[in-house]
């Protein structure tokens, strides 16, 4: 499915579940994006699933009622930081002959 599937998808999951399953579709979008991102040769992956997302999120939706909105400000900032710490890189492991010296393949 291309990625205008996928963002229509993760819009119809946040209006029929009047917002619950939001953090759910926010990982199927980053999981997207991520699959098919390369940077530099290396695909990256996205180890974050929605079930660890709903804490934060619930967390998240609770302050910015208590502070009246104020909070989201900070909102954007928080899940950025989230998808960042669940987003990795991954590396080819090297194949090395030990000879006289240490040869490896990129």
């Amino acid at each position: 499915m291309s990625y205008v599937g996928y963002a229509i998808l993760a819009m119809l999951i946040i209006v029929f579940t009047i917002g619950i399953a939001t953090p759910w579709a926010v990982c199927m979008m980053q999981n997207w994006k991520v699959k098919h991102t390369v940077i530099d040769g290396r695909r990256l992956y996205f180890d974050g699933t929605g079930s660890q997302l709903f804490g934060n999120w619930l967390k998240w939706f609770l302050l910015t009622i208590i502070t009246l909105g104020i909070y989201s400000f900070w909102l954007h900032i928080k899940m950025e930081q989230w998808i960042t710490k669940h987003t990795h890189i991954t590396y080819k492991q090297k194949k090395c002959v030990h000879t006289h010296f240490l040869i490896c393949n990129d």
